[in-house]
């Protein structure tokens, strides 16, 4: 094996998002003349233990439009996993596993994008190559949709999909007009602990729509009665009533509102759904009006026909310093964007120690929510119209988006 040079990996794990991928490019496009070979670890950290990986080089040099159609592929395009990894002090053989394999390929420096809890992963790899003195530098790549990773402005694929909320809620404003009677709808957007993509609805707001009337974010505890006499105020006003609220709407006492029970996932997170039908139901047995319930779900998860460029460029340029970082010595951090203005909105990258970043979550700060908790401030509309600004072309095949193959993650090994 050539030494001379070293090889790197990547890998993506967590929930998708419009722009991950870009982010996987922009590795690609930093690594070039940096490394050997960009192996993609597939199925996130899994892909490693299953030695389950694709040369991500030699797929980008097999086709001169790759790396632009990978920027705008929504979803991921190594596959994702939510795997916990165990403290090693209780089971090192897995990350005995992992570094074996880092020496097999060669590998000089490991980007992991995803998350909070794939920053936590980046966090266990970086505190066991410390231990073993490994060389191998890791660095975590910031995403997800709902933007509650600390020290960095905003993540990555946040854009898009707060691009994607807004749009929608504009399109079910002129759906809900044209009915002359008074309704309320009711729009469930994902949010466990942080409302930022919930917030990002009042954004659909323009000089004809006040539409999303009312929104409840997490961060502040859910009055019913309150939610109710706000409901009754604007009937007087409106025939029809539009609200946003976050699927982790909860009581004072801490109690989640929604429909059913919630259940945990691997990393102990609550898997919530039903708030807006729990909504639903608690108008129509105390306000006698036409009500619905949309839950946005996953929708607006992998919408690239919605996608940011801001968004994307700023995925790219990620990949891309996280790359920089790595040559530089930098280990243990993942990248970060710090604000230095809305208007003209500028950025600048840097790093911070994942110590500092995994196992934490960033809110919504209460002075962006109004004093009723119902609403969102000028100063969170200053903070996201930024974000969503600028659209992307994608190709087309037969009318379609002509997005990158995954037959990889679908096809048996």
């Amino acid at each position: 094996m050539n030494t001379s040079i070293q090889n790197c990996m990547v890998a993506q794990s967590g929930g998708p998002t419009v722009a991950i991928n870009a982010s996987l490019a922009g590795v690609i496009k930093g690594a070039a003349g940096c490394y050997g070979t960009v192996y993609g670890s597939v199925n996130g950290i899994l892909g490693i233990l299953n030695e389950h990986y694709l040369n991500l080089s030699e797929i980008m040099e097999s086709d001169d439009n790759a790396l632009e159609r990978l920027i705008h592929t929504p979803a991921m395009y190594l596959g994702s996993c939510r795997f916990k990894l165990p403290d090693f002090m209780d089971d090192d053989s897995s990350y005995n596993y992992i570094f074996k394999q880092f020496e097999k390929l060669n590998i000089g420096a490991f980007f992991y994008i995803g998350g909070n809890d794939s920053m936590d992963t980046v966090l266990k790899l970086s505190e066991y190559a410390e231990r073993i003195g490994s060389n191998v530098r890791i660095i975590g790549i910031p995403k997800t949709i709902d933007n509650d990773l600390m020290v960095t402005d905003h993540t990555p694929g946040f854009g898009s999909a707060a691009k994607y909320i807004a749009s929608s809620l504009l399109e079910i404003a002129h759906d809900t007009f044209i009915y002359a009677v008074k309704s309320v709808t009711i729009v469930e957007i994902m949010g466990r602990d942080a409302g930022w993509l919930t917030a990002a609805s009042a954004l659909a707001r323009n000089e004809y729509s006040d539409a999303p009337h009312l929104i409840y974010l997490p961060e502040c505890n859910f009055d019913k009665d309150e939610f109710l006499t706000d409901v009754r105020a604007l009937l007087e006003e409106h025939n029809n009533i539009i609200i946003a609220v976050s699927e982790g709407l909860h009581d004072a006492e801490g109690n989640y509102i929604c429909a059913g029970e919630s259940k945990e996932d691997t990393f102990g997170h609550s898997q919530l759904s039903g708030a807006g039908k729990a909504l639903e139901y608690l108008i129509k047995d105390n306000i006698n009006v036409k009500v619905r319930s949309v839950e946005v779900n996953v929708l607006q998860r992998c919408a690239a026909h919605l996608s940011s460029a801001t968004d994307l460029n700023e995925a790219v340029a990620s990949g891309e310093h996280a790359v920089a970082f790595a040559k530089q010595g930098i280990t243990a951090s993942m990248v970060t964007m710090n604000r230095t203005s809305n208007a003209p909105y500028t950025i600048e990258y840097g790093y911070a120690e994942i110590k500092n970043i995994a196992n934490e979550a960033k809110s919504v700060p209460r002075a962006w929510i109004n004093e009723r908790g119902n609403d969102v401030t000028e100063e969170m509309v200053a903070y996201l119209l930024p974000l969503i600004q600028g659209e992307t072309s994608i190709s087309y095949e037969n009318g379609l988006p002509n997005y990158m193959n995954v037959s990889h993650l679908t096809n048996k090994r």
